[in-house]
Protein backbone atom coordinates (compact mmCIF):
# COMPACT_ATOMS: atom_id res chain seq x y z
CA UNK A 1 0.00 0.00 0.00
CA UNK A 2 2.86 2.09 1.04
CA UNK A 3 4.79 1.98 -2.34
CA UNK A 4 1.31 2.22 -4.94
CA UNK A 5 -0.31 5.04 -2.67
CA UNK A 6 -1.00 8.19 -4.82
CA UNK A 7 -0.79 10.11 -1.95
CA UNK A 8 2.30 12.51 -1.42
CA UNK A 9 2.86 12.22 2.27
CA UNK A 10 6.25 11.28 4.29
CA UNK A 11 4.49 9.40 6.52
CA UNK A 12 2.44 7.01 4.55
CA UNK A 13 6.33 5.70 3.50
CA UNK A 14 7.73 6.21 7.18
CA UNK A 15 4.82 3.80 8.47
CA UNK A 16 5.81 0.52 7.71
CA UNK A 17 9.01 1.10 8.50
CA UNK A 18 8.21 2.20 12.31
CA UNK A 19 5.91 -1.28 12.58
CA UNK A 20 9.77 -3.01 11.07
CA UNK A 21 11.50 -1.55 13.65
CA UNK A 22 9.13 -1.99 16.51
CA UNK A 23 9.09 -5.56 15.52
CA UNK A 24 12.51 -5.63 15.32
CA UNK A 25 13.00 -4.51 18.78
CA UNK A 26 10.89 -7.13 19.54
CA UNK A 27 12.45 -10.28 18.16
CA UNK A 28 16.09 -10.01 18.94
CA UNK A 29 16.77 -13.32 17.96
CA UNK A 30 16.27 -13.61 14.95
CA UNK A 31 19.67 -14.89 12.95
CA UNK A 32 21.45 -12.93 10.55
CA UNK A 33 19.72 -14.64 7.89
CA UNK A 34 16.06 -13.42 9.10
CA UNK A 35 18.13 -9.86 9.26
CA UNK A 36 19.20 -9.51 5.63
CA UNK A 37 15.55 -10.79 4.13
CA UNK A 38 14.66 -7.69 6.43
CA UNK A 39 16.64 -5.85 4.95
CA UNK A 40 16.10 -6.73 1.20
CA UNK A 41 12.44 -6.74 1.86
CA UNK A 42 12.16 -2.85 2.90
CA UNK A 43 14.73 -1.68 0.59
CA UNK A 44 11.87 -0.31 -1.91
CA UNK A 45 10.74 1.75 1.18
CA UNK A 46 14.04 3.51 1.93
CA UNK A 47 14.80 4.68 -1.59
CA UNK A 48 12.93 7.70 -0.63
CA UNK A 49 13.05 7.84 2.56
CA UNK A 50 15.74 7.96 5.46
CA UNK A 51 15.44 4.72 7.66
CA UNK A 52 14.54 6.17 10.95
CA UNK A 53 16.37 5.65 14.52
CA UNK A 54 16.17 2.55 15.49
CA UNK A 55 16.15 1.20 12.12
CA UNK A 56 19.69 2.78 11.53
CA UNK A 57 20.97 0.60 14.71
CA UNK A 58 19.40 -2.37 13.29
CA UNK A 59 22.19 -1.29 10.40
CA UNK A 60 24.87 0.10 12.07
CA UNK A 61 24.66 -3.72 14.01
CA UNK A 62 24.61 -5.53 10.68
CA UNK A 63 27.33 -3.03 9.35
CA UNK A 64 29.69 -4.20 12.24
CA UNK A 65 28.67 -7.90 12.09
CA UNK A 66 28.77 -8.85 8.30
CA UNK A 67 30.63 -6.06 6.55
CA UNK A 68 31.57 -7.97 3.60
CA UNK A 69 27.68 -8.94 3.44
CA UNK A 70 26.07 -8.34 -0.16
CA UNK A 71 23.46 -6.50 0.93
CA UNK A 72 25.67 -3.62 2.41
CA UNK A 73 26.76 -2.80 -1.30
CA UNK A 74 23.66 -3.63 -2.51
CA UNK A 75 20.87 -1.76 -0.23
CA UNK A 76 22.78 0.56 1.75
CA UNK A 77 24.94 2.10 -0.90
CA UNK A 78 21.71 3.85 -2.20
CA UNK A 79 20.19 4.79 1.13
CA UNK A 80 23.26 6.02 2.40
CA UNK A 81 23.87 8.30 -1.00
CA UNK A 82 20.34 9.54 -0.11
CA UNK A 83 21.46 10.20 3.19
CA UNK A 84 24.84 12.36 2.23
CA UNK A 85 22.58 14.07 -0.79
CA UNK A 86 19.72 15.09 1.38
CA UNK A 87 20.18 15.56 5.41
CA UNK A 88 20.46 19.12 6.30
CA UNK A 89 21.66 18.34 9.97
CA UNK A 90 23.02 15.77 11.73
CA UNK A 91 22.99 17.19 15.12
CA UNK A 92 18.74 16.31 14.83
CA UNK A 93 19.57 13.07 13.29
CA UNK A 94 22.58 11.33 15.03
CA UNK A 95 22.21 8.00 14.22
CA UNK A 96 22.06 8.92 10.70
CA UNK A 97 25.93 9.94 10.87
CA UNK A 98 26.77 6.80 12.92
CA UNK A 99 24.95 4.40 10.18
CA UNK A 100 27.03 6.48 7.10
CA UNK A 101 30.22 6.63 9.00
CA UNK A 102 29.46 2.52 10.03
CA UNK A 103 28.67 2.13 6.30
CA UNK A 104 32.40 3.54 4.89
CA UNK A 105 33.90 1.40 7.22
CA UNK A 106 32.20 -1.81 6.16
CA UNK A 107 33.17 -0.76 2.54
CA UNK A 108 37.02 -0.36 4.12
CA UNK A 109 36.79 -4.12 5.28
CA UNK A 110 36.35 -5.37 2.11
CA UNK A 111 39.15 -6.72 -0.21
CA UNK A 112 39.74 -3.46 -1.63
CA UNK A 113 39.78 -1.58 1.53
CA UNK A 114 40.14 1.97 0.67
CA UNK A 115 39.79 1.87 -3.16
CA UNK A 116 36.33 0.75 -2.63
CA UNK A 117 35.79 3.91 -0.43
CA UNK A 118 37.52 6.39 -2.77
CA UNK A 119 35.16 4.96 -5.81
CA UNK A 120 31.92 5.68 -3.12
CA UNK A 121 33.38 9.22 -2.66
CA UNK A 122 34.01 9.95 -6.50
CA UNK A 123 30.31 8.66 -7.23
CA UNK A 124 29.26 11.23 -4.39
CA UNK A 125 31.32 14.48 -6.19
CA UNK A 126 30.47 13.02 -9.62
CA UNK A 127 32.15 12.89 -13.22
CA UNK A 128 32.30 16.81 -13.61
CA UNK A 129 34.66 18.93 -12.76
CA UNK A 130 31.48 20.76 -9.91
CA UNK A 131 29.39 18.86 -7.69
CA UNK A 132 25.95 18.99 -8.00
CA UNK A 133 24.81 18.36 -4.81
CA UNK A 134 25.88 21.12 -2.00
CA UNK A 135 25.41 19.02 1.16
CA UNK A 136 27.42 16.32 0.07
CA UNK A 137 30.56 17.74 1.29
CA UNK A 138 29.65 19.30 4.57
CA UNK A 139 28.07 15.92 5.43
CA UNK A 140 31.08 13.60 4.58
CA UNK A 141 33.40 16.39 6.71
CA UNK A 142 30.66 15.95 9.87
CA UNK A 143 30.63 11.83 9.27
CA UNK A 144 35.05 12.36 9.58
CA UNK A 145 35.27 15.02 12.25
CA UNK A 146 32.45 12.36 14.45
CA UNK A 147 34.24 9.37 13.82
CA UNK A 148 37.76 10.78 14.74
CA UNK A 149 36.76 12.47 17.53
CA UNK A 150 35.33 8.68 18.52
CA UNK A 151 38.75 7.43 18.37
CA UNK A 152 39.73 9.43 21.20
CA UNK A 153 36.36 9.43 23.25
CA UNK A 154 37.04 7.22 26.19
CA UNK A 155 40.17 9.80 26.63
CA UNK A 156 38.79 12.88 26.35
CA UNK A 157 35.28 11.42 28.37
CA UNK A 158 37.90 10.61 31.00
CA UNK A 159 39.63 13.92 31.08
CA UNK A 160 36.28 16.45 31.51
CA UNK A 161 33.73 13.45 32.83
CA UNK A 162 31.43 14.86 30.05
CA UNK A 163 28.92 12.53 28.49
CA UNK A 164 30.42 10.34 26.07
CA UNK A 165 28.86 10.57 22.14
CA UNK A 166 27.00 6.95 22.85
CA UNK A 167 25.24 8.11 25.93
CA UNK A 168 23.98 11.52 24.20
CA UNK A 169 22.62 9.57 21.38
CA UNK A 170 20.94 7.29 23.91
CA UNK A 171 19.27 10.92 25.77
CA UNK A 172 22.30 11.47 28.48
CA UNK A 173 22.25 15.20 28.85
CA UNK A 174 23.56 15.63 32.39
CA UNK A 175 26.71 14.76 33.51
CA UNK A 176 27.41 11.41 34.41
CA UNK A 177 28.50 10.04 38.10
CA UNK A 178 31.10 7.53 36.64
CA UNK A 179 34.73 8.33 37.99
CA UNK A 180 36.99 9.09 35.05
CA UNK A 181 39.81 6.45 34.31
CA UNK A 182 42.47 8.49 33.57
CA UNK A 183 43.09 10.64 36.85
CA UNK A 184 42.66 14.19 36.02
CA UNK A 185 45.81 15.43 37.87
CA UNK A 186 47.84 14.21 34.94
CA UNK A 187 46.42 17.25 33.02
CA UNK A 188 46.00 19.26 36.11
CA UNK A 189 48.72 19.18 38.49
CA UNK A 190 48.48 19.86 41.92
CA UNK A 191 50.87 22.86 43.50
CA UNK A 192 52.35 20.29 45.83
CA UNK A 193 53.16 17.71 43.25
CA UNK A 194 54.93 20.76 40.93
CA UNK A 195 57.03 21.59 43.78
CA UNK A 196 58.25 18.47 44.75
CA UNK A 197 59.40 18.31 40.98
CA UNK A 198 60.69 22.16 41.10
CA UNK A 199 63.06 20.99 43.77
CA UNK A 200 65.25 18.55 42.10
CA UNK A 201 68.46 19.24 41.98
CA UNK A 202 69.07 17.31 38.36
CA UNK A 203 66.50 16.85 35.63
CA UNK A 204 64.13 13.56 36.16
CA UNK A 205 62.16 11.92 33.71
CA UNK A 206 59.08 10.19 34.88
CA UNK A 207 56.60 8.33 32.82
CA UNK A 208 52.81 7.73 33.84
CA UNK A 209 51.24 5.04 31.74
CA UNK A 210 47.22 4.68 31.23
CA UNK A 211 45.47 2.19 29.41
CA UNK A 212 42.28 1.72 28.40
CA UNK A 213 40.22 -0.67 25.74
CA UNK A 214 40.41 1.75 23.10
CA UNK A 215 43.81 4.31 24.12
CA UNK A 216 46.73 3.71 25.41
CA UNK A 217 48.35 7.28 26.56
CA UNK A 218 51.81 7.86 27.69
CA UNK A 219 52.72 10.85 29.16
CA UNK A 220 56.42 11.92 30.25
CA UNK A 221 56.53 14.44 33.02
CA UNK A 222 59.75 16.43 33.09
CA UNK A 223 60.80 18.84 35.26
CA UNK A 224 62.71 21.05 32.64
CA UNK A 225 59.33 22.71 31.77
CA UNK A 226 59.38 26.17 31.42
CA UNK A 227 58.47 27.80 34.67
CA UNK A 228 57.05 31.27 32.87
CA UNK A 229 54.07 29.09 31.84
CA UNK A 230 53.43 28.54 34.96
CA UNK A 231 53.16 32.86 36.07
CA UNK A 232 49.44 33.05 34.18
CA UNK A 233 47.49 30.92 36.31
CA UNK A 234 46.07 34.51 37.39
CA UNK A 235 44.55 34.77 33.89
CA UNK A 236 41.45 33.73 33.23
CA UNK A 237 41.15 34.28 29.39
CA UNK A 238 41.52 30.19 27.63
CA UNK A 239 44.72 29.09 27.01
CA UNK A 240 45.48 28.78 23.44
CA UNK A 241 45.71 25.42 21.59
CA UNK A 242 49.76 25.40 21.59
CA UNK A 243 49.80 25.71 24.89
CA UNK A 244 47.60 23.44 26.24
CA UNK A 245 49.35 21.04 23.93
CA UNK A 246 52.84 21.95 24.15
CA UNK A 247 53.05 23.23 27.72
CA UNK A 248 52.77 21.92 31.17
CA UNK A 249 54.26 22.18 34.61
CA UNK A 250 53.57 18.34 34.62
CA UNK A 251 52.86 17.44 31.00
CA UNK A 252 56.15 17.72 28.78
CA UNK A 253 55.80 15.05 26.14
CA UNK A 254 52.15 13.38 25.24
CA UNK A 255 52.34 10.31 22.73
CA UNK A 256 48.84 8.18 22.10
CA UNK A 257 48.43 5.19 20.91
CA UNK A 258 44.68 3.87 19.78
CA UNK A 259 43.89 0.16 19.80
CA UNK A 260 43.38 -1.82 16.86
CA UNK A 261 39.83 -0.49 15.68
CA UNK A 262 40.35 2.66 16.71
CA UNK A 263 43.33 3.03 14.16
CA UNK A 264 41.65 1.08 11.66
CA UNK A 265 38.51 4.19 11.93
CA UNK A 266 41.30 6.76 12.42
CA UNK A 267 43.71 5.79 9.19
CA UNK A 268 39.95 5.34 7.02
CA UNK A 269 38.55 8.78 7.69
CA UNK A 270 41.90 10.76 7.58
CA UNK A 271 41.72 8.99 4.26
CA UNK A 272 38.93 10.42 3.47
CA UNK A 273 39.69 13.92 4.52
CA UNK A 274 42.84 13.57 2.04
CA UNK A 275 40.34 12.39 -0.97
CA UNK A 276 37.80 15.68 -0.47
CA UNK A 277 40.99 18.18 -0.40
CA UNK A 278 41.77 16.22 -4.10
CA UNK A 279 38.94 18.30 -5.40
CA UNK A 280 39.56 21.74 -6.38
CA UNK A 281 35.62 22.36 -6.16
CA UNK A 282 35.29 21.22 -2.93
CA UNK A 283 38.73 22.22 -1.30
CA UNK A 284 36.94 26.06 -0.58
CA UNK A 285 34.46 24.70 1.60
CA UNK A 286 36.61 22.14 3.44
CA UNK A 287 39.45 24.65 3.82
CA UNK A 288 36.44 26.90 5.68
CA UNK A 289 35.37 24.20 7.55
CA UNK A 290 38.28 23.14 9.01
CA UNK A 291 39.75 26.48 9.76
CA UNK A 292 38.61 26.79 13.29
CA UNK A 293 40.71 23.28 13.87
CA UNK A 294 37.24 21.15 15.11
CA UNK A 295 39.87 18.17 16.41
CA UNK A 296 40.08 17.11 20.21
CA UNK A 297 43.51 18.11 21.71
CA UNK A 298 44.23 14.90 21.66
CA UNK A 299 44.35 13.82 17.85
CA UNK A 300 46.33 17.24 17.36
CA UNK A 301 48.86 15.71 20.27
CA UNK A 302 48.48 12.19 18.60
CA UNK A 303 51.87 11.84 15.63
CA UNK A 304 50.12 9.82 13.29
CA UNK A 305 47.06 12.15 13.19
CA UNK A 306 49.31 15.46 12.26
CA UNK A 307 51.20 13.27 10.11
CA UNK A 308 48.16 11.85 7.79
CA UNK A 309 46.50 15.16 8.51
CA UNK A 310 49.57 17.23 6.78
CA UNK A 311 48.78 16.19 3.02
CA UNK A 312 45.17 18.49 3.71
CA UNK A 313 47.08 21.13 4.83
CA UNK A 314 50.19 20.58 2.22
CA UNK A 315 47.19 20.74 -0.27
CA UNK A 316 45.52 23.96 1.09
CA UNK A 317 49.20 25.75 0.87
CA UNK A 318 49.46 25.21 -2.65
CA UNK A 319 46.16 26.33 -3.69
CA UNK A 320 46.49 30.10 -4.93
CA UNK A 321 43.11 30.97 -4.48
CA UNK A 322 42.99 33.21 -1.10
CA UNK A 323 39.64 31.94 -0.18
CA UNK A 324 41.36 28.31 0.52
CA UNK A 325 45.31 29.37 1.67
CA UNK A 326 43.70 32.08 4.03
CA UNK A 327 42.00 29.34 6.08
CA UNK A 328 45.68 28.36 7.50
CA UNK A 329 45.79 31.12 9.50
CA UNK A 330 43.22 31.57 12.62
CA UNK A 331 39.94 32.16 12.47
CA UNK A 332 40.33 34.77 15.08
CA UNK A 333 42.62 37.08 16.66
CA UNK A 334 44.44 34.90 19.97
CA UNK A 335 43.81 31.27 18.79
CA UNK A 336 45.80 29.30 16.81
CA UNK A 337 45.69 27.71 13.23
CA UNK A 338 47.27 25.55 10.60
CA UNK A 339 50.01 27.88 10.16
CA UNK A 340 50.95 27.79 13.62
CA UNK A 341 50.79 24.01 14.11
CA UNK A 342 52.69 23.03 11.28
CA UNK A 343 55.14 25.85 11.58
CA UNK A 344 58.69 24.91 13.24
CA UNK A 345 58.30 24.42 16.91
CA UNK A 346 54.16 24.01 16.68
CA UNK A 347 53.28 20.45 17.65
CA UNK A 348 52.67 18.99 14.48
CA UNK A 349 55.49 19.75 12.42
CA UNK A 350 57.73 17.01 11.92
CA UNK A 351 59.98 18.04 8.75
CA UNK A 352 62.73 20.67 8.82
CA UNK A 353 60.14 23.58 7.80
CA UNK A 354 59.31 22.49 4.43
CA UNK A 355 55.85 23.08 4.64
CA UNK A 356 56.29 26.19 6.39
CA UNK A 357 58.28 27.25 3.91
CA UNK A 358 55.36 26.67 1.32
CA UNK A 359 52.58 28.24 3.32
CA UNK A 360 54.61 31.73 4.16
CA UNK A 361 54.87 31.69 0.44
CA UNK A 362 51.22 31.38 -0.50
CA UNK A 363 50.35 33.76 2.42
CA UNK A 364 52.55 36.35 1.55
CA UNK A 365 51.33 36.45 -2.20
CA UNK A 366 48.27 37.71 -0.80
CA UNK A 367 48.39 39.00 2.61
CA UNK A 368 47.73 43.21 2.40
CA UNK A 369 49.13 43.34 6.10
CA UNK A 370 52.39 42.51 5.13
CA UNK A 371 53.91 44.54 8.11
CA UNK A 372 51.89 42.82 10.41
CA UNK A 373 52.35 39.26 9.23
CA UNK A 374 56.50 40.09 8.99
CA UNK A 375 56.30 41.66 12.36
CA UNK A 376 54.55 38.24 13.38
CA UNK A 377 57.43 35.97 11.88
CA UNK A 378 60.12 38.22 13.52
CA UNK A 379 58.62 37.95 16.85
CA UNK A 380 57.55 34.11 16.81
CA UNK A 381 60.04 32.61 13.98
CA UNK A 382 62.59 34.58 13.08
CA UNK A 383 64.70 31.51 13.70
CA UNK A 384 63.34 29.37 11.74
CA UNK A 385 63.18 31.86 8.86
CA UNK A 386 66.86 32.08 9.25
CA UNK A 387 67.77 28.84 9.49
CA UNK A 388 65.91 28.05 6.08
CA UNK A 389 67.88 30.55 4.21
CA UNK A 390 70.98 29.43 5.17
CA UNK A 391 70.06 26.64 3.50
CA UNK A 392 69.26 28.49 0.16
CA UNK A 393 65.69 28.40 0.97
CA UNK A 394 64.57 31.32 -1.47
CA UNK A 395 61.05 32.03 -0.11
CA UNK A 396 63.03 32.93 3.27
CA UNK A 397 65.50 34.89 1.87
CA UNK A 398 63.07 36.89 0.65
CA UNK A 399 61.15 37.03 4.01
CA UNK A 400 64.39 38.40 5.39
CA UNK A 401 64.68 40.78 2.92
CA UNK A 402 61.78 42.34 3.55
CA UNK A 403 62.25 42.40 7.28
CA UNK A 404 65.13 44.97 6.40
CA UNK A 405 63.23 47.03 3.93
CA UNK A 406 60.33 47.40 6.05
CA UNK A 407 62.07 48.10 8.88
CA UNK A 408 60.48 45.29 10.88
CA UNK A 409 64.05 44.66 13.04
CA UNK A 410 65.01 47.31 15.53
CA UNK A 411 68.07 45.37 17.26
CA UNK A 412 71.63 46.12 15.14
CA UNK A 413 72.72 42.84 15.83
CA UNK A 414 69.70 41.08 14.91
CA UNK A 415 69.80 43.18 11.72
CA UNK A 416 73.74 41.72 11.14
CA UNK A 417 73.03 38.38 11.50
CA UNK A 418 70.43 38.48 9.48
CA UNK A 419 72.75 40.60 6.55
CA UNK A 420 74.94 37.32 7.20
CA UNK A 421 72.65 35.19 6.94
CA UNK A 422 71.52 36.11 3.60
CA UNK A 423 75.23 36.66 1.99
CA UNK A 424 76.08 33.37 2.84
CA UNK A 425 73.89 32.02 0.28
CA UNK A 426 73.95 32.57 -3.86
CA UNK A 427 69.88 33.52 -3.91
CA UNK A 428 70.63 35.29 -0.47
CA UNK A 429 73.09 37.66 -1.82
CA UNK A 430 71.55 37.89 -4.90
CA UNK A 431 68.11 39.10 -3.16
CA UNK A 432 69.96 41.60 -0.36
CA UNK A 433 72.37 43.28 -3.37
CA UNK A 434 69.02 43.95 -4.55
CA UNK A 435 67.21 45.03 -1.68
CA UNK A 436 70.43 47.76 -1.84
CA UNK A 437 70.19 48.71 -5.16
CA UNK A 438 65.99 49.00 -3.97
CA UNK A 439 67.46 50.82 -1.45
CA UNK A 440 69.94 53.60 -2.78
CA UNK A 441 66.65 54.64 -5.44
CA UNK A 442 64.83 55.20 -2.27
CA UNK A 443 66.97 57.12 -0.46
CA UNK A 444 67.28 59.31 -3.79
CA UNK A 445 63.40 59.42 -5.04
CA UNK A 446 62.50 60.16 -1.19
CA UNK A 447 64.80 63.42 -1.34
CA UNK A 448 63.65 67.00 -0.50
CA UNK A 449 63.05 68.20 -3.89
CA UNK A 450 61.12 67.48 -6.75
CA UNK A 451 57.42 68.99 -8.15
CA UNK A 452 54.55 69.21 -5.96
CA UNK A 453 51.53 67.93 -8.51
CA UNK A 454 52.71 65.45 -11.47
CA UNK A 455 50.14 64.09 -13.91
CA UNK A 456 51.41 61.11 -15.94
CA UNK A 457 49.98 61.15 -19.88
CA UNK A 458 47.31 58.89 -20.75
CA UNK A 459 48.22 55.48 -21.90
CA UNK A 460 50.92 55.34 -19.64
CA UNK A 461 51.94 52.13 -17.72
CA UNK A 462 53.98 50.53 -14.58
CA UNK A 463 57.05 50.67 -16.57
CA UNK A 464 56.39 54.31 -17.42
CA UNK A 465 55.82 55.27 -14.01
CA UNK A 466 58.52 53.24 -12.41
CA UNK A 467 61.02 54.63 -15.20
CA UNK A 468 59.84 58.04 -14.27
CA UNK A 469 59.76 57.80 -10.35
CA UNK A 470 63.52 56.35 -10.67
CA UNK A 471 64.84 59.30 -13.13
CA UNK A 472 65.25 61.64 -9.78
CA UNK A 473 63.95 63.26 -6.45
CA UNK A 474 60.15 63.28 -5.30
CA UNK A 475 59.98 63.61 -1.59
CA UNK A 476 57.90 66.93 -2.43
CA UNK A 477 54.94 65.12 -4.32
CA UNK A 478 52.04 65.53 -2.65
CA UNK A 479 49.20 65.15 -5.76
CA UNK A 480 49.70 62.38 -8.24
CA UNK A 481 47.30 62.09 -11.05
CA UNK A 482 47.27 58.12 -13.35
CA UNK A 483 43.59 58.72 -14.94
CA UNK A 484 42.89 57.37 -18.09
CA UNK A 485 46.16 55.46 -17.71
CA UNK A 486 47.17 52.03 -18.19
CA UNK A 487 48.29 51.56 -14.49
CA UNK A 488 47.06 48.17 -12.48
CA UNK A 489 47.70 47.22 -9.27
CA UNK A 490 51.72 46.56 -9.58
CA UNK A 491 52.43 50.07 -9.59
CA UNK A 492 51.36 50.17 -5.97
CA UNK A 493 55.06 49.10 -4.65
CA UNK A 494 56.39 51.94 -6.67
CA UNK A 495 53.64 54.50 -5.12
CA UNK A 496 53.74 53.28 -1.56
CA UNK A 497 57.64 54.88 -1.56
CA UNK A 498 56.21 58.25 -2.08
CA UNK A 499 56.58 60.27 1.54
CA UNK A 500 54.63 63.28 1.06
CA UNK A 501 51.99 61.63 -1.32
CA UNK A 502 48.13 63.21 0.14
CA UNK A 503 45.94 63.63 -3.18
CA UNK A 504 46.11 60.07 -5.71
CA UNK A 505 43.81 60.24 -8.58
CA UNK A 506 43.30 56.89 -10.03
CA UNK A 507 40.05 57.37 -12.52
CA UNK A 508 39.41 54.80 -14.87
CA UNK A 509 43.18 52.85 -14.61
CA UNK A 510 43.37 48.78 -14.18
CA UNK A 511 43.95 49.58 -10.26
CA UNK A 512 42.55 46.76 -7.86
CA UNK A 513 42.15 45.07 -4.64
CA UNK A 514 45.92 43.74 -4.18
CA UNK A 515 47.36 47.07 -5.21
CA UNK A 516 44.41 49.23 -2.66
CA UNK A 517 45.78 47.06 0.29
CA UNK A 518 49.46 47.57 0.05
CA UNK A 519 48.31 51.33 -0.52
CA UNK A 520 45.99 51.13 3.22
CA UNK A 521 48.98 49.73 4.70
CA UNK A 522 51.99 52.18 3.90
CA UNK A 523 50.19 55.37 2.74
CA UNK A 524 48.23 56.38 5.59
CA UNK A 525 48.39 59.89 5.29
CA UNK A 526 46.76 60.01 2.14
CA UNK A 527 43.61 62.61 2.45
CA UNK A 528 42.23 62.33 -1.63
CA UNK A 529 41.32 59.17 -3.51
CA UNK A 530 39.60 58.77 -6.75
CA UNK A 531 39.07 55.35 -7.42
CA UNK A 532 36.27 56.04 -10.17
CA UNK A 533 35.49 53.59 -12.61
CA UNK A 534 38.01 51.35 -10.93
CA UNK A 535 38.00 47.05 -10.83
CA UNK A 536 38.23 47.49 -7.45
CA UNK A 537 35.85 45.32 -4.83
CA UNK A 538 34.98 45.06 -1.41
CA UNK A 539 37.47 42.93 -0.87
CA UNK A 540 39.70 45.62 -0.92
CA UNK A 541 38.15 48.38 -0.17
CA UNK A 542 37.35 47.67 3.56
CA UNK A 543 41.29 47.72 3.81
CA UNK A 544 40.91 51.41 3.22
CA UNK A 545 39.36 51.58 6.95
CA UNK A 546 43.05 51.71 8.31
CA UNK A 547 43.61 55.50 6.29
CA UNK A 548 42.08 57.17 8.77
CA UNK A 549 43.43 60.72 6.94
CA UNK A 550 40.53 60.21 4.10
CA UNK A 551 38.46 63.24 3.91
CA UNK A 552 37.38 62.42 0.12
CA UNK A 553 36.79 59.75 -1.45
CA UNK A 554 35.26 58.75 -4.64
CA UNK A 555 33.79 54.85 -5.68
CA UNK A 556 31.71 56.00 -8.40
CA UNK A 557 30.68 53.28 -10.84
CA UNK A 558 32.86 50.20 -8.74
CA UNK A 559 31.65 47.26 -7.08
CA UNK A 560 31.00 48.55 -3.76
CA UNK A 561 27.98 47.46 -1.42
CA UNK A 562 25.81 48.68 0.96
CA UNK A 563 27.48 47.39 3.99
CA UNK A 564 30.87 48.17 3.33
CA UNK A 565 30.32 51.79 2.65
CA UNK A 566 28.30 52.08 5.99
CA UNK A 567 31.35 49.71 7.06
CA UNK A 568 33.98 53.04 5.83
CA UNK A 569 32.16 55.71 6.79
CA UNK A 570 31.69 54.14 10.86
CA UNK A 571 35.82 54.10 10.68
CA UNK A 572 36.44 56.91 8.89
CA UNK A 573 36.34 59.91 11.15
CA UNK A 574 37.68 62.22 8.46
CA UNK A 575 35.46 61.11 5.35
CA UNK A 576 33.68 64.54 4.18
CA UNK A 577 33.46 63.91 0.61
CA UNK A 578 31.72 60.45 -0.70
CA UNK A 579 31.24 59.38 -4.35
CA UNK A 580 29.10 56.48 -4.30
CA UNK A 581 26.81 56.90 -7.83
CA UNK A 582 26.40 53.99 -9.79
CA UNK A 583 27.23 51.74 -7.26
CA UNK A 584 24.59 49.34 -5.00
CA UNK A 585 25.37 51.89 -1.81
CA UNK A 586 23.70 54.83 -4.16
Amino acid sequence: MALTSPLQDDSINQAPLEIVSKLLSENTNLTTQEHENIIVAIAPLLENNHPPPDLCEFFCKHCRERPRSMVVIEVFTPVVQRILKHNMDFGKCPRLRLFTQEYILALNELNAGMEVVKKFIQSMHGPTGHCPHPRVLPNLVAVCLAAIYSCYEEFINSRDNSPSLKEIRNGCQQPCDRKPTLPLRLLHPSPDLVSQEATLSEPRLKSVVVASSEVHVEVERTSTAKPALTASTGNDSEPNLIDCLMVSPACGTMSIELGPQAGRTLGCHVEILKLLSDYDDWRPSLASLLQPIPFPKEALAHEKFTKELKYVIQRFAEDPRQEVHSCLLSVRAGKDGWFQLYSPGGVACDDDGELFASMVHILMGSCYKTKKFLLSLAENKLGPCMLLALRGNQTMAEILCLMLEYNIIDNNDTQLQIISTLESTDVGKRMYEQLCDRQRELKELQRKGGPTRLTLPSKSTDADLARLLSSGSFGNLENLSLAFTNVTSACAEHLIKLPSLKQLNLWSTQFGDAGLRLLSEHLTMLQVLNLCETPVTDAGLLALSSMKSLCSLNMNSTKLSADTYEDLKAKLPNLKEVDVRYTEAW
